[in-house]
């Protein structure tokens, strides 16, 4: 098996995970800390399940440069909203699965839209 290097991560996203009007207004909040505090771009917020995702989501997007500070604060600022976070590699397949990282609960995720890549 070839190893994938991790120059090949061009960005990430760390998905907010909500499921009402609640948890939406919490992810709202912990959206607008990171934006004042980090260079990040947020999303919509969907309170729907969207793409791969199985809840209510809102997509923040970040430099590869921004990971060694936003993730840790993260981490101790998402209270209970949990997050997928993913690499960007150009493998959406990949960059969804072996690349996926989970703050709090972990859900499956629906990946019939994405082409499953062969490793060598």
């Amino acid at each position: 098996m070839s190893s994938i290097p991790s120059s090949n991560i061009v960005a990430y996203h760390a998905h907010l995970y909500f499921n009402d009007a609640t948890s939406m207004g919490a992810a709202m909040k912990i959206a607008e800390a990171a934006l004042e505090t980090f260079p990040i771009k947020v999303g919509r917020f969907h309170q729907r399940p969207v793409g791969p995702h199985p809840l209510w989501s809102c997509q923040l997007s970040f430099a590869a440069e921004t990971f060694g500070d936003f993730i840790p604060w993260l981490m101790l600022n998402r209270g209970d909203i949990d997050v997928f976070l993913h690499p960007l590699t150009g493998d959406d397949y990949v960059d969804h699965t072996q690349g996926a990282s989970w703050l709090g609960q972990s859900y499956p995720l629906d990946l019939t839209g994405f082409t499953p890549t062969k490793q060598n």
